[in-house]
């Protein structure tokens, strides 16, 4: 009885935030949980990037206000031969692109 309130306690505490609220707490799950993300860059239809090991992206907020800026970013390693593998010669960096101008897919690896 007593974890049915709990689970209703907390359903009825998030249906009463906002969206981009839930979606904060959703983040934090996922980044506590850990996640194994791939972002791969296109131009055109030829892959020209591709990043591995990536935990989340996130969409820049504006330093003054709360207007989300057109651009999103992370950390994860950049897979410089193009191979879907995490190579001990390649590192961890920061990366950012533009979702308007950005032809990109991000997906969860499915090994």
């Amino acid at each position: 009885m007593r974890s049915l309130l709990l689970v209703t306690a907390i359903a009825l505490l998030l249906g009463g935030c906002t969206q981009e609220t839930q979606n904060k707490f959703g983040r934090a799950v996922q980044n506590w949980t850990g996640t194994d993300g791939i972002l791969e860059v296109y131009a055109g239809d030829k892959l020209v990037k591709r990043f591995v090991k990536i935990d989340k992206l996130t969409t820049a907020v504006a330093t003054e206000g709360k207007a989300e800026r057109p651009y999103r970013f992370g950390y994860g390693i950049l897979d410089i031969n193009l191979n879907g593998v995490a190579d001990p010669s390649e590192k961890k960096v920061y990366f950012e692109f533009s979702d308007y101008s950005t032809s990109y897919i991000f997906f969860e690896n499915p090994q």
